[in-house]
Protein backbone atom coordinates (compact mmCIF):
# COMPACT_ATOMS: atom_id res chain seq x y z
CA UNK A 1 0.00 0.00 0.00
CA UNK A 2 1.03 3.46 -0.30
CA UNK A 3 2.05 5.47 2.61
CA UNK A 4 3.17 9.29 2.80
CA UNK A 5 6.00 9.95 5.04
CA UNK A 6 6.80 13.08 6.62
CA UNK A 7 10.25 14.11 7.04
CA UNK A 8 9.37 18.07 6.26
CA UNK A 9 6.76 20.47 5.00
CA UNK A 10 8.50 20.64 1.55
CA UNK A 11 9.44 16.86 1.88
CA UNK A 12 6.89 14.22 2.41
CA UNK A 13 8.00 10.70 0.55
CA UNK A 14 5.69 8.25 -0.99
CA UNK A 15 6.48 4.61 0.46
CA UNK A 16 5.02 1.36 -0.46
CA UNK A 17 4.44 -0.98 2.31
CA UNK A 18 2.45 -4.15 3.63
CA UNK A 19 -0.85 -3.62 4.35
CA UNK A 20 -1.14 -4.01 8.31
CA UNK A 21 -2.07 -7.06 9.80
CA UNK A 22 -5.51 -7.07 12.32
CA UNK A 23 -5.97 -8.66 15.23
CA UNK A 24 -9.26 -10.31 16.72
CA UNK A 25 -10.11 -6.91 18.44
CA UNK A 26 -9.27 -4.54 15.59
CA UNK A 27 -10.48 -3.37 12.69
CA UNK A 28 -8.85 -2.48 9.07
CA UNK A 29 -10.02 0.69 7.10
CA UNK A 30 -9.59 1.96 3.72
CA UNK A 31 -8.71 5.94 3.89
CA UNK A 32 -11.27 7.95 1.97
CA UNK A 33 -10.73 11.46 3.32
CA UNK A 34 -8.28 12.76 5.99
CA UNK A 35 -7.81 16.22 6.59
CA UNK A 36 -4.53 18.22 6.35
CA UNK A 37 -4.55 19.91 10.03
CA UNK A 38 -2.76 23.06 11.01
CA UNK A 39 -0.82 21.02 13.59
CA UNK A 40 0.42 18.97 11.05
CA UNK A 41 2.29 21.85 9.12
CA UNK A 42 4.04 23.18 12.38
CA UNK A 43 7.12 22.18 11.34
CA UNK A 44 9.07 23.05 14.22
CA UNK A 45 6.88 20.94 16.29
CA UNK A 46 6.98 17.88 13.79
CA UNK A 47 10.32 17.31 12.47
CA UNK A 48 11.06 16.50 16.09
CA UNK A 49 9.80 13.08 15.63
CA UNK A 50 10.52 12.79 11.96
CA UNK A 51 10.34 10.27 9.75
CA UNK A 52 5.99 9.55 10.59
CA UNK A 53 2.92 8.95 8.66
CA UNK A 54 0.92 11.71 9.87
CA UNK A 55 -2.92 12.12 9.36
CA UNK A 56 -5.50 12.19 12.25
CA UNK A 57 -8.37 13.45 11.07
CA UNK A 58 -9.62 10.18 9.00
CA UNK A 59 -12.63 8.71 7.38
CA UNK A 60 -12.92 5.73 5.65
CA UNK A 61 -14.47 2.09 4.65
CA UNK A 62 -14.05 -1.00 6.93
CA UNK A 63 -12.06 -2.82 4.79
CA UNK A 64 -11.83 -5.76 7.44
CA UNK A 65 -12.78 -6.51 11.15
CA UNK A 66 -11.43 -9.33 13.25
CA UNK A 67 -12.79 -12.25 14.78
CA UNK A 68 -13.78 -10.70 17.81
CA UNK A 69 -15.39 -7.16 16.29
CA UNK A 70 -19.22 -7.30 17.13
CA UNK A 71 -19.83 -3.39 17.19
CA UNK A 72 -18.93 -2.48 13.06
CA UNK A 73 -18.73 -4.63 10.05
CA UNK A 74 -17.16 -4.72 6.83
CA UNK A 75 -18.67 -2.36 4.47
CA UNK A 76 -19.58 0.49 6.86
CA UNK A 77 -18.51 4.01 6.79
CA UNK A 78 -16.81 5.52 9.86
CA UNK A 79 -15.05 7.99 11.24
CA UNK A 80 -11.78 7.03 13.36
CA UNK A 81 -10.45 8.87 16.17
CA UNK A 82 -6.68 8.32 16.50
CA UNK A 83 -6.52 9.14 20.38
CA UNK A 84 -9.22 8.01 22.78
CA UNK A 85 -9.24 7.72 26.55
CA UNK A 86 -8.92 4.63 28.67
CA UNK A 87 -11.84 5.42 31.00
CA UNK A 88 -10.07 3.93 34.12
CA UNK A 89 -7.08 6.19 35.11
CA UNK A 90 -7.45 9.15 37.74
CA UNK A 91 -7.61 11.37 35.20
CA UNK A 92 -10.40 9.90 33.06
CA UNK A 93 -12.52 9.10 36.54
CA UNK A 94 -11.87 12.59 37.39
CA UNK A 95 -13.85 13.27 33.45
CA UNK A 96 -10.12 14.61 32.32
CA UNK A 97 -10.18 12.45 29.47
CA UNK A 98 -7.67 14.69 27.46
CA UNK A 99 -5.20 14.51 30.42
CA UNK A 100 -4.99 10.64 29.95
CA UNK A 101 -1.98 9.26 29.11
CA UNK A 102 -3.12 6.80 26.54
CA UNK A 103 -4.98 9.03 25.25
CA UNK A 104 -1.46 11.31 24.61
CA UNK A 105 0.09 8.29 23.47
CA UNK A 106 -2.07 5.73 21.60
CA UNK A 107 -2.75 6.18 18.03
CA UNK A 108 -3.99 4.23 14.77
CA UNK A 109 -1.14 2.27 12.38
CA UNK A 110 0.70 3.90 10.10
CA UNK A 111 -1.54 7.56 10.74
CA UNK A 112 -4.39 8.79 8.28
CA UNK A 113 -1.99 9.26 5.12
CA UNK A 114 -2.00 5.91 3.99
CA UNK A 115 -4.10 3.69 1.70
CA UNK A 116 -4.93 1.75 5.06
CA UNK A 117 -4.96 2.11 8.38
CA UNK A 118 -5.27 -0.64 11.47
CA UNK A 119 -7.25 0.62 14.26
CA UNK A 120 -6.25 -1.24 17.51
CA UNK A 121 -9.03 -2.02 20.38
CA UNK A 122 -9.72 0.88 21.98
CA UNK A 123 -9.91 3.12 19.05
CA UNK A 124 -12.64 0.75 18.00
CA UNK A 125 -14.31 0.62 21.13
CA UNK A 126 -14.25 4.46 22.06
CA UNK A 127 -13.14 6.44 18.78
CA UNK A 128 -15.13 4.42 15.85
CA UNK A 129 -17.70 6.28 14.84
CA UNK A 130 -20.40 4.85 12.26
CA UNK A 131 -21.27 7.60 9.84
CA UNK A 132 -24.92 8.50 8.52
CA UNK A 133 -25.79 8.73 5.16
CA UNK A 134 -26.12 12.11 4.80
CA UNK A 135 -22.65 12.92 5.89
CA UNK A 136 -19.61 12.33 3.50
CA UNK A 137 -16.18 10.83 3.93
CA UNK A 138 -14.95 14.22 3.55
CA UNK A 139 -17.08 16.13 5.84
CA UNK A 140 -16.62 13.37 8.26
CA UNK A 141 -12.78 14.66 8.43
CA UNK A 142 -13.86 17.84 10.11
CA UNK A 143 -15.24 15.98 13.16
CA UNK A 144 -12.23 15.44 15.40
CA UNK A 145 -11.19 19.50 14.54
CA UNK A 146 -14.84 20.80 15.13
CA UNK A 147 -14.63 18.18 18.56
CA UNK A 148 -11.44 20.10 19.81
CA UNK A 149 -13.42 23.50 18.96
CA UNK A 150 -16.24 22.20 21.51
CA UNK A 151 -13.62 21.08 24.04
CA UNK A 152 -11.95 24.43 23.93
CA UNK A 153 -15.39 26.29 24.02
CA UNK A 154 -16.25 24.05 26.91
CA UNK A 155 -13.17 24.82 28.76
CA UNK A 156 -13.90 28.63 28.76
CA UNK A 157 -17.76 27.73 29.40
CA UNK A 158 -18.98 30.19 26.53
CA UNK A 159 -22.23 31.93 27.48
CA UNK A 160 -24.74 33.61 24.93
CA UNK A 161 -24.64 36.92 24.84
CA UNK A 162 -21.25 37.14 25.78
CA UNK A 163 -18.31 38.88 23.23
CA UNK A 164 -16.11 36.88 21.63
CA UNK A 165 -12.74 38.34 20.05
CA UNK A 166 -11.07 35.54 17.96
CA UNK A 167 -7.70 35.86 17.08
CA UNK A 168 -6.65 33.91 13.63
CA UNK A 169 -9.84 33.33 10.90
CA UNK A 170 -8.17 29.27 9.56
CA UNK A 171 -10.06 26.36 9.90
CA UNK A 172 -10.22 26.32 13.61
CA UNK A 173 -11.26 30.00 13.69
CA UNK A 174 -14.13 29.42 11.61
CA UNK A 175 -15.23 26.43 13.29
CA UNK A 176 -14.56 29.02 16.52
CA UNK A 177 -16.78 31.76 15.30
CA UNK A 178 -19.62 29.07 13.91
CA UNK A 179 -19.98 27.13 17.28
CA UNK A 180 -19.64 30.75 19.10
CA UNK A 181 -22.52 31.90 17.11
CA UNK A 182 -24.62 29.26 17.05
CA UNK A 183 -24.17 29.60 20.84
CA UNK A 184 -25.26 32.91 21.18
CA UNK A 185 -22.06 34.87 21.69
CA UNK A 186 -21.29 38.18 19.74
CA UNK A 187 -18.33 37.45 17.19
CA UNK A 188 -15.22 39.49 16.21
CA UNK A 189 -12.68 37.74 14.30
CA UNK A 190 -9.26 38.91 13.13
CA UNK A 191 -6.61 37.75 10.42
CA UNK A 192 -3.80 39.23 8.31
CA UNK A 193 -4.74 37.21 5.38
CA UNK A 194 -7.78 39.25 3.06
CA UNK A 195 -9.81 35.74 1.51
CA UNK A 196 -9.54 34.47 5.56
CA UNK A 197 -11.14 38.32 6.93
CA UNK A 198 -13.40 37.56 3.89
CA UNK A 199 -14.29 33.54 5.05
CA UNK A 200 -15.08 35.31 8.83
CA UNK A 201 -18.02 37.33 7.39
CA UNK A 202 -19.08 34.48 5.45
CA UNK A 203 -19.57 32.32 7.88
CA UNK A 204 -21.24 34.38 10.56
CA UNK A 205 -18.68 37.07 12.31
CA UNK A 206 -20.30 39.90 12.87
CA UNK A 207 -17.18 41.75 12.09
CA UNK A 208 -13.52 41.19 10.32
CA UNK A 209 -10.94 43.13 11.43
CA UNK A 210 -7.15 43.15 9.59
CA UNK A 211 -4.86 42.37 11.68
CA UNK A 212 -2.02 44.46 10.30
CA UNK A 213 -4.04 47.52 10.87
CA UNK A 214 -5.72 46.60 14.74
CA UNK A 215 -6.07 48.76 17.07
CA UNK A 216 -7.83 48.89 20.84
CA UNK A 217 -10.14 51.67 19.94
CA UNK A 218 -11.54 49.81 16.57
CA UNK A 219 -12.23 47.26 18.48
CA UNK A 220 -14.15 49.02 21.71
CA UNK A 221 -16.08 50.48 18.49
CA UNK A 222 -17.40 47.12 17.61
CA UNK A 223 -18.22 45.99 21.04
CA UNK A 224 -19.91 48.74 22.82
CA UNK A 225 -16.75 50.60 24.12
CA UNK A 226 -15.73 47.39 25.68
CA UNK A 227 -13.17 44.99 25.43
CA UNK A 228 -13.68 41.08 24.53
CA UNK A 229 -15.05 39.16 27.66
CA UNK A 230 -13.58 35.82 25.69
CA UNK A 231 -10.57 35.92 23.51
CA UNK A 232 -9.45 33.02 21.52
CA UNK A 233 -6.83 32.62 19.98
CA UNK A 234 -6.08 30.42 16.64
CA UNK A 235 -2.35 31.72 15.44
CA UNK A 236 0.34 30.68 16.84
CA UNK A 237 2.44 34.02 16.29
CA UNK A 238 3.80 36.05 19.21
CA UNK A 239 2.00 39.11 17.72
CA UNK A 240 -1.50 37.22 17.67
CA UNK A 241 -0.46 36.42 22.17
CA UNK A 242 -0.15 40.25 22.32
CA UNK A 243 -2.77 41.10 20.55
CA UNK A 244 -5.27 38.47 22.98
CA UNK A 245 -3.43 40.39 26.19
CA UNK A 246 -4.67 44.08 24.60
CA UNK A 247 -7.85 42.76 24.22
CA UNK A 248 -9.09 40.96 26.80
CA UNK A 249 -11.75 42.75 29.53
CA UNK A 250 -11.50 42.74 33.43
CA UNK A 251 -12.55 39.00 34.67
CA UNK A 252 -11.80 38.10 30.81
CA UNK A 253 -10.49 34.64 29.95
CA UNK A 254 -7.96 34.00 26.78
CA UNK A 255 -8.18 30.39 25.51
CA UNK A 256 -4.79 29.58 23.71
CA UNK A 257 -6.39 27.03 21.14
CA UNK A 258 -2.88 27.27 18.56
CA UNK A 259 0.10 26.32 20.28
CA UNK A 260 2.27 29.42 20.20
CA UNK A 261 5.55 29.27 18.21
CA UNK A 262 7.69 31.20 21.50
CA UNK A 263 7.35 31.59 25.39
CA UNK A 264 4.63 33.72 26.65
CA UNK A 265 5.38 36.90 28.82
CA UNK A 266 2.45 37.41 31.23
CA UNK A 267 2.19 40.64 32.61
CA UNK A 268 1.14 39.54 35.90
CA UNK A 269 0.21 42.85 37.55
CA UNK A 270 -2.48 43.26 35.07
CA UNK A 271 -3.91 39.42 34.97
CA UNK A 272 -3.86 40.17 39.23
CA UNK A 273 -5.60 43.63 39.29
CA UNK A 274 -8.16 42.44 36.16
CA UNK A 275 -8.79 38.91 37.50
CA UNK A 276 -7.86 37.72 33.88
CA UNK A 277 -7.82 33.66 33.28
CA UNK A 278 -5.79 32.36 30.67
CA UNK A 279 -6.78 28.62 29.45
CA UNK A 280 -5.21 26.42 26.94
CA UNK A 281 -7.25 23.42 25.09
CA UNK A 282 -5.45 20.11 23.92
CA UNK A 283 -7.54 17.60 21.73
CA UNK A 284 -11.04 15.93 22.06
CA UNK A 285 -12.65 13.26 24.37
CA UNK A 286 -15.04 10.95 22.45
CA UNK A 287 -18.11 13.27 23.84
CA UNK A 288 -16.86 16.06 22.08
CA UNK A 289 -16.74 13.89 18.93
CA UNK A 290 -20.22 12.36 19.03
CA UNK A 291 -21.19 16.22 19.83
CA UNK A 292 -19.25 17.19 16.87
CA UNK A 293 -20.98 14.69 14.29
CA UNK A 294 -24.17 15.61 15.19
CA UNK A 295 -24.17 19.04 14.65
CA UNK A 296 -22.44 18.40 11.39
CA UNK A 297 -25.45 15.88 10.40
CA UNK A 298 -27.80 18.28 11.75
CA UNK A 299 -26.81 21.14 9.04
CA UNK A 300 -25.69 23.06 12.75
CA UNK A 301 -21.92 23.95 11.68
CA UNK A 302 -21.44 24.30 8.21
CA UNK A 303 -18.00 21.98 7.25
CA UNK A 304 -18.59 21.16 3.42
CA UNK A 305 -17.86 25.33 2.47
CA UNK A 306 -14.62 25.00 4.35
CA UNK A 307 -13.39 22.16 1.99
CA UNK A 308 -11.78 24.22 -0.76
CA UNK A 309 -8.88 21.59 -1.66
CA UNK A 310 -8.71 18.27 -2.49
CA UNK A 311 -5.56 16.28 -3.96
CA UNK A 312 -4.69 12.31 -4.11
CA UNK A 313 -2.35 10.28 -1.72
CA UNK A 314 0.48 10.83 -4.42
CA UNK A 315 -0.14 14.12 -4.51
CA UNK A 316 0.10 15.18 -1.03
CA UNK A 317 3.33 17.50 -0.97
CA UNK A 318 0.80 20.27 -2.87
CA UNK A 319 -1.77 19.24 -0.36
CA UNK A 320 1.07 20.29 2.09
CA UNK A 321 2.10 23.18 0.47
CA UNK A 322 -1.46 25.03 0.41
CA UNK A 323 -2.09 24.23 3.66
CA UNK A 324 1.16 25.67 4.95
CA UNK A 325 0.98 28.46 3.37
CA UNK A 326 -2.90 29.11 3.46
CA UNK A 327 -3.40 31.67 1.33
CA UNK A 328 -6.43 30.85 -0.19
CA UNK A 329 -7.28 27.49 1.10
CA UNK A 330 -9.15 27.03 4.19
CA UNK A 331 -9.49 22.56 4.40
CA UNK A 332 -7.46 20.78 2.49
CA UNK A 333 -8.50 17.26 2.11
CA UNK A 334 -6.26 14.42 1.01
CA UNK A 335 -8.26 11.74 -0.92
CA UNK A 336 -7.30 7.92 -2.43
CA UNK A 337 -5.44 8.52 -6.14
CA UNK A 338 -8.80 6.36 -7.23
CA UNK A 339 -10.74 8.98 -6.02
CA UNK A 340 -9.30 12.15 -8.01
Amino acid sequence: MKVAVYHANNDIRIEERPIPQIFDREILVKMKASGICGTDVMQWYRTKKKPRVLGHEMAGEIEDVGNEIESVKKGDRVFVSHHVPCYVCRYCIQGNYTACELLRSGNYEPGGFAEFIRIPEGNVRHGTFVLPKTVTFEEATMIEPLGCVIAGQNRINLKKGQSVFVIGSGVSGILHIQLAKLRGAKVIAMDLNKYKIEKALEFGADAALDAKIFSVAELLNLNDGRLAEVVVVCASAKQAIEVALSAVDRKGKILLFAVPEAEIVIPSLTFWRDEIMLLSSYGAAPQDLQKALELIENGNIHVRRMITHRVGLSDIQQGFQLASEAKTSLKVVVVPDSDR
